[in-house]
Parts: C-alpha cells; structure tokens; sequence
C-alpha cells in the first residue's frame, strides 16, 4: 500500500497560492534532491482539477534538458480529482470523478508506491480532514504576503503533526516534512 505525500511552497504566513514569489529565491540544488527523493518513491501523481489544468500546459511539452522534474510529471500516471472533467488531455491522465474518500483510500492501496500531490488546496484541505496524508512536505519560504489563499484555514479543527524532518537551504528557503502525529 502506497503513502499520500502532500508538496507545498509556502509562505512563512502561510500562503500556497500562485508561488510566483518563488522565483526571486531561486531553486537551490538541495531542494531538487529533496524534490527528487519525494518523486522518486512515487507511482502516482494526485491532482485536483485546477492544479492539472495549470500543470497540464506547463510541464507537457518540457523534455529532460528543460527540467529533470520533467519525466516525472509526464510519465507518471496521474490521477485527477474533479466533479467536472470528464476526460484527461495530458498523457498517463486518468480522471478519477468529484472527491471521494473511499476512492482515495482505495487507490492508495492498489499502489505499491506513494501518491504524489502538489498544490490541489481544495484536494489537500479534503484529504487531510479525512486522515489520507501520509506526509506533509512544506517548502516555505522566508516572507510574508498578508492575503492570499491558505492552506488550513481559520475555521479548521485543530490537527497534531510531528516533524519528520528539516532543512534550511542556502536560499533561506525551510524545508519541513511532517508526519500526522499518532
């Protein structure tokens, strides 16, 4: 049985939406191997239907030499959570219908390797009430934005998580992995 692990990009204030503010850090090489280790034990790719749509045009057409992240996200099976899609245009895409926990569950345990989520806030907001994340790996980054979209939200039940592990890299950028705590 294969593992959830949710990727994030962050703000110290906690907002994930639209990380363009990334790019003024730069990507430091470490971060790629910690990427790369999280991708590397994975089978499957797990997306709401927003993050597909933006990832879809921005990573199908990249080779190796334009990104080594590039084979992952375009032969790895992806599987997209939406109420609304009806059909995938990116390869190895199969839409899997409007969220289900039951669903979920049960494709976890048809994998033998992990289930990898990125951005998909709603996806991730449902999984993690439901008890489905295995591992919360947040990338977050040394400002603030004051507005913008959160991962938890204010009116969110209190939830506990253990450190797993962390790393600062020489662009400032934290690395946290949790785990939920038992």
């Amino acid at each position: 049985m294969g593992e959830i692990h949710v990727h994030e990009f962050m703000t110290i204030d906690g907002v994930v939406e639209a990380p363009a503010w990334t790019f003024e850090y730069g990507f430091d090489p470490k971060m790629g191997e910690t990427l790369a280790a999280l991708t590397g034990r994975s089978e499957g790719i797990l997306l709401g239907r927003v993050t597909y749509e933006m990832f879809e045009p921005a990573w199908s057409n990249r080779t190796v030499e334009d990104d080594p992240g590039a084979p992952f996200f375009n032969d790895t099976m992806k599987y997209v959570v939406s109420a609304t899609l009806t059909e995938g245009t990116w390869r190895n895409s199969e839409i899997v219908g409007p969220y289900d926990a039951g669903g979920i569950r049960e494709l976890k345990q048809r994998l033998d390797g992990d289930l990898y989520v990125s951005g998909s806030v709603t996806l991730v907001r449902a999984l993690l009430a439901d008890g489905l994340v295995d591992g919360l790996h947040l990338f977050v980054y040394p400002l603030t934005l004051g507005a913008g979209l959160r991962l938890f939200r204010e009116d969110d039940p209190p939830r506990k998580f253990a450190l797993a592990a962390s790393e600062t890299y020489d662009n400032g950028v934290e690395y946290r992995n949790y785990r939920p705590a038992l």
